[in-house]
């Protein structure tokens, strides 16, 4: 096997195209605390396993005084020996965001905005999860749990959050209301960090269904980008009778035929349409040349532990997705920038939002807890899983891939909905809020 070939081959399986590790099923076990660092459970303790407990983010200001400290006394390396990214995060990009970081950033405005929403945590299998919860004061809205991916949290959703469940103030109907749970993800925010193994997306899938049953809903939706689409079309895949759809902006489409030419690095099927073989370019880019830190989180992400000790370490890797200006993290580099860069731009995400997101991975010190989720995993996040249940798709041009029409109807036996947008891309719910709103109104409307 040449350099390429294993290369692309482990990469494949750092992703869960292949995998040869044996889990024991070990029930995991919680941190258990009714105070810690990341905030405040308010009442309720733990005595019942199923109380839902409210919960407050409540940082001592000791803790933000040290995340400056630490970012003053950052020891840097020697500038980039090129001229564009392709290096990885440039040197002058990420010093000048931590400038900002460490002298003008306020993180007590992201605290207000949390705090500003029901917050809650319960104990589901094991282990504390955090998750928004809001309720819609129109009737008849529907349940809908909308997971975040990596390297997010819920800070992704907050600006989607108003426009879903209070929709005639965005200019919708209230006949498209929803009532929206939000969780943090096992090692995630303010969720507690699994301690055993096991956590993968199964079981999170299955979480989730305990934590909306546990909040009364007996019939639900499930929405997500990123791992948060892998999470809901597991749930699809598990099919419990309480889900009622899914909605997701990163399908699970790949053909079988697809995914072999790809992980044998093959040139593309020749049966393939025009449309169908760019996304087999893009994603041969993207197994290539965009997957490196997956890999490394996908086989040791222990090894990270920096992400823990340095806040400039923890900023740089939660950045670059190993890509350069290319996607995911495209629209981000723009938005730390204040510029479009490579065509790709911020939309509504700004340098205080990547901030934001920045800080609670710090404070909450889940750099490494987070990427442990690559290591559970055992199933591709791209390669279609045959979903029988009600199942809408909405393709954003600056997502990993593109996915064909073509390819989602056969991934999704009951597709209801199908739409290529214009703008917007991997982080859809923080880079166009709007359109996305529009986007799950819409693919879930015929599920009314």
């Amino acid at each position: 096997m040449n350099r390429r070939s294993f290369i692309r081959t482990n990469l494949f399986g750092a992703i869960g195209l292949a995998s040869a590790k044996i889990m024991s099923p070990v029930a995991a076990t919680a941190e258990k605390s009714d105070q810690s660092p990341a905030g405040e459970v308010k009442a309720g303790g733990s005595a019942d396993k199923n109380a839902i407990r409210p919960f407050h983010v409540n940082f001592p200001e000791a803790e933000l005084t040290e995340l400056r400290r630490r970012i003053g006394a950052t020891r840097w390396p020697d500038r980039e020996t090129v001229t564009d990214e392709s290096q990885g995060v440039p040197l002058a990009t990420v010093q000048e965001l931590v400038r900002y970081w460490g002298t003008d950033y306020d993180w007590r405005k992201c605290e207000a905005k949390l705090n500003a929403l029901p917050q809650f945590i319960t104990e589901v299998d094991g282990l504390d999860i955090h998750f928004i919860h809001v309720r819609s004061k129109h009737d008849h809205a529907l349940p809908l749990i909308i997971t975040h991916g990596w390297p997010g949290s819920v800070i992704e959703q907050l600006k989607i959050i108003d426009p879903l469940t209070n929709p005639t103030a965005h200019g919708a109907s209230a006949s498209d209301a929803f009532h929206l749970v939000i969780p943090s993800m096992p090692g995630y925010g303010f969720s507690a960090k699994p301690i055993t193994t096991g956590w993968g997306p199964d079981r999170i899938a299955r979480a989730w269904v305990v934590l909306m049953k546990r909040l009364g809903y007996s019939r639900f939706l499930s929405q997500g980008g990123d791992w948060g689409g892998a999470i809901s079309n597991v749930m699809a895949k598990q099919a419990p009778p309480e889900l009622l759809g899914i909605h997701v902006n990163f399908p699970a489409a790949i053909p079988p035929e697809v995914a072999k030419a790809l992980q044998c690095a093959d040139p593309p099927p020749s049966s393939l349409s025009a449309e169908e073989k760019r996304a087999y370019e893009q994603l041969s880019i993207l197994y290539a040349k965009r997957r490196a830190y997956a890999f490394e989180m996908g086989t040791r992400p222990q090894t990270l532990c920096a992400l823990a000790d340095s806040p400039v370490g923890l900023a740089a890797w939660l950045l670059d997705h190993g890509d350069g200006y290319g996607q995911p993290a495209a629209a981000i580099t723009s938005a730390v920038l204040g510029r479009t860069i490579n065509g790709h731009p911020a939309g509504d995400v700004t340098r205080d939002d990547v901030l934001d997101n920045l800080t609670l991975y710090w404070l909450t010190n889940t750099g490494v807890s987070s990427a442990r989720l690559y290591w559970e995993n055992h199933a591709s996040l791209y390669n279609a899983l045959d979903i029988a249940i009600p199942a809408a798709v909405s393709v954003f041009p600056g997502e990993n891939y593109e996915a064909p029409r073509s390819w989602a109807e056969r991934a999704y036996q009951k597709l209801i909905y199908y739409n290529r947008l214009d703008k917007g891309g991997h982080f859809a719910a923080w880079e166009q809020p709007q359109l996305f709103s529009e986007e799950v109104r819409a693919g879930f409307r015929s599920l009314r």
